[in-house]
């Protein structure tokens, strides 16, 4: 992002900037509701979330998460009493799935107000801004990385990212044009598996296997950064949820190796 005012000229992603960090600060809106402080209760990071996720899709969406926690947290308390952590990984690491950041997200994060609101506080006058992008549609490969190359963008991207963040209700429908590509199926898949492994997970857990529970729920945590990054984190994690789940579900195979 280009940000330019009558006074000061910042530029992010293209060459170093004299207040790089403030830039960087300002061009990349929070993810998560716990940016701004931290959550004291189960109940409370659930309940944030679920409103994050209402505004990041709807209520719907965000109902879907809350009955996949509430599902753990009851899974726990029958069949490992005293235990812990589960309930905690599941609010954890199926909102990090759930709210990948596309197309739409982008736009509302950007339009939401936030962004605007911290612009006046960082910058004097008359603001204008430019966008570095690498659209998935339309966009050139570099020969030699293989990756999406960003081309700059004026103003008027602002007023169309308005428009995207009206069209949030078209994810993962068929009328979603980004969601045919193999990033946003990815993304889509890794919920759906995410949600089938939850249900197995209930469905044998006990006290000796809840450590290996709160490691696969965990997984997600490995899942970091985007496009060809994410990829490589995404090869990693799933290998490692492999061999957890073998271990899961061969108890007979965990005890021969503790001796």
């Amino acid at each position: 992002v280009a940000i330019e005012s009558n006074k000061r000229a910042f530029l992010w992603g293209r060459r170093a900037a004299h207040d790089r960090g403030a830039v960087e600060k300002l061009a990349q809106p929070a993810e998560a509701p716990e940016n701004r402080h931290l959550s004291q209760s189960l109940e409370e990071t659930v309940a944030r979330r679920r409103g994050f996720l209402t505004d990041y899709q709807d209520a719907a969406y965000a109902l879907r998460y809350v009955q996949l926690v509430d599902k753990a947290k009851a899974a726990e308390a029958a069949q490992a009493p005293g235990r812990s952590g589960l309930a905690e990984a599941v609010a954890r690491y199926y909102f990090k799935l759930l709210a990948y950041k596309d197309e739409y997200e982008v736009a509302r994060l950007y339009t939401s107000g936030d962004f605007a609101a911290r612009l006046k506080q960082q910058f004097e006058g008359d603001v204008k801004l430019r966008f570095h992008l690498a659209p998935p549609l339309g966009s050139k490969r570099d020969p030699d990385t293989g990756e999406l190359q960003k081309k700059e963008y004026g103003p008027w991207m602002f007023g169309l990212f308005k428009l995207l963040a009206k069209l949030k209700g078209l994810r993962g429908t068929p009328f979603d044009v980004f969601g045919h590509t193999q990033e946003r199926k990815t993304e889509r898949r890794l919920i759906s598996d995410y949600e089938a492994l939850l249900d197995e997970l209930m469905a044998k857990l006990d006290h000796d296997n809840h450590a290996l529970a709160v490691e696969l729920a965990s997984i997600p945590e490995h899942i970091r950064g985007y496009g060809h990054v994410k990829e490589v984190h995404l090869e990693k994690a799933k290998a490692h949820e492999a061999e957890l789940l073998d271990a899961f579900r061969h108890p007979e195979t965990r005890a021969t190796a503790a001796q």
